[in-house]
């Protein structure tokens, strides 16, 4: 007999005889049949107990199997092209009861999302959650895959540090000890710089965290960020980082996970969708994006069309909002890159255009349907400027010595972007809301459990 200990291989054994052993995700039967559907983390089967195949002790065990109970199963897989998950079924020769289950919380009836969120460790198990997470698997493995093939160094940055990234007003901050406040990471970047400058190609891939106080569909309160950090590369060398690693990420779904993507799809074309991002990508100067987002809202104002109420009317030389993102890729077939951001609503170590000083030579990934998706920039290297970017944004210098002295000693042009994980994630399985991105997301009203 062939010990079989995973679902997914049971294509490889049409005829043989495997044992199994998992949870009953469901059940139902049919006269003299019962169809339970055992789940052991890698697919569910369709296992058949028919009656007068078995003795009354496993029939007896079957029914009373509940909802989560765990069993071994062992007998002979079949092809069941297009009548059970994965197209093979297993017909039950034993059943062994492991454990039984009692009052398991989540039925097959509808829950709303609290609900779900509060019982998040168990919501894991269903088919949503359970093909979400494995979609995120497989965008770990290809951003790790995409940096390894091109030679780039993973460069591990602390969570605790002694200094702001983005700015003071979103720090989760502790004590720590003797030596005053540190902060939980907002961003590796300024870590990934001083790797940089000792490797030439590094990637920082780790959790960030962000003390917003944002109820958005987009935004968590913990998550996870890769930021690649490049010595000698400008802003365009950037942009094309970001396009092939885009490409390369999102085709690696598209290969390894379409079955994922089916369950999830409930009739959005999810595939199509992604196939969107893997054109050539659209660029435009943040001028001319904003003539067309002027030409855009004036029409839609003119049309009486009603806007939501948090809408707010783009203005030149502001930042765009996430309504601004989703009305410019709305235009086109593909991603969108923008990029010569005002200087004035960008960070402090983004490097500004020598021809066009009011701008930094910052860029954003904005996505069909949703919008940003990466942001990044060619980084300050002029240790004069560097300084008065941080007198400018007060920050305290002190903290920043150590970076300052990546400017001091060897200071290279180089550059770099960031791309939130679980907005990636949200974006490639059409999420509702980024929280489902994330195994147990943190927001504003949530840190349970």
């Amino acid at each position: 007999m062939i010990q079989t200990d995973y679902i997914a291989d049971l294509s490889n054994h049409i005829g043989e005889e495997v044992t199994l052993r998992g949870w009953l995700s469901n059940k139902r039967s049919s006269g003299k049949i019962q169809f339970l559907m055992l789940r052991d983390g890698t697919g569910v089967c369709q296992c058949v107990v028919m009656k007068n195949a078995v003795d009354e002790a496993t029939y007896a065990i079957a029914n009373e199997l509940t909802q989560e109970s765990t069993f071994a199963v062992t007998g002979k897989v079949q092809e069941a092209k297009g009548k059970a998950p994965g197209d093979v079924e297993l017909f039950v020769s034993k059943l062994e009861t492991i454990s039984i289950a009692t009052d398991y919380p989540i039925t097959p009836k509808e829950h709303g999302v609290e609900y779900l969120m509060q019982h998040r460790h168990l919501w894991l198990r269903h088919s949503r959650p359970w093909a979400t997470m494995r979609v995120r698997d497989t965008i770990i493995h290809a951003i790790r895959d995409f940096f390894h093939e091109r030679d780039f160094i993973c460069f591990d940055s602390p969570i605790l540090t002694p200094n702001a990234a983005e700015g003071t007003s979103t720090l989760f901050e502790t004590k720590y000890f003797d030596e005053g406040m540190a902060y939980l990471s907002q961003s590796g970047q300024l870590y990934g710089e001083a790797g940089a400058m000792a490797f030439g190609k590094v990637y920082v891939f780790g959790p960030t965290f962000r003390a917003e106080r944002s109820k958005t569909k987009r935004h968590l309160n913990e998550f996870w960020m890769v930021e690649p950090e490049v010595a000698f590369m400008d802003l365009e060398g950037d942009m094309r980082l970001a396009e092939d690693f885009v490409h390369y990420v999102v085709g690696r779904v598209l290969d390894e996970r379409s079955a994922e993507l089916g369950m999830l799809d409930e009739g959005k074309g999810l595939v199509q969708r992604a196939q969107r991002v893997l054109k050539p990508f659209i660029r435009m100067h943040y001028d001319e994006a904003a003539k067309i987002l002027d030409k855009y809202w004036d029409e839609k104002l003119a049309s009486g069309e009603e806007l939501p109420p948090t809408f707010k009317r783009f203005k030149y030389g502001d930042d765009f909002g996430a309504y601004d993102e989703v009305a410019l890729t709305s235009l086109y077939d593909a991603p969108v890159i923008v990029h010569h951001y005002p200087a004035a609503v960008k960070a402090f170590y983004m490097k500004r255009d020598p021809n066009e000083p009011d701008k930094a030579l910052a860029m954003d990934v904005l996505f069909p349907e949703f919008g940003e998706i990466i942001g990044g920039s060619q980084r300050e290297d002029n240790l004069d400027l560097i300084l008065q970017r941080i007198e400018e944004h007060h920050l305290p210098m002190s903290a920043f010595e150590w970076f300052l002295d990546l400017r001091r000693y060897g200071s290279v042009p180089h550059a770099g972007f960031g791309l939130g994980l679980e907005r990636l994630v949200m974006w490639v399985c059409d999420l509702e809301h980024i929280r489902e991105a994330i195994p147990f997301p943190r927001t504003l009203t949530r840190i349970w459990p």
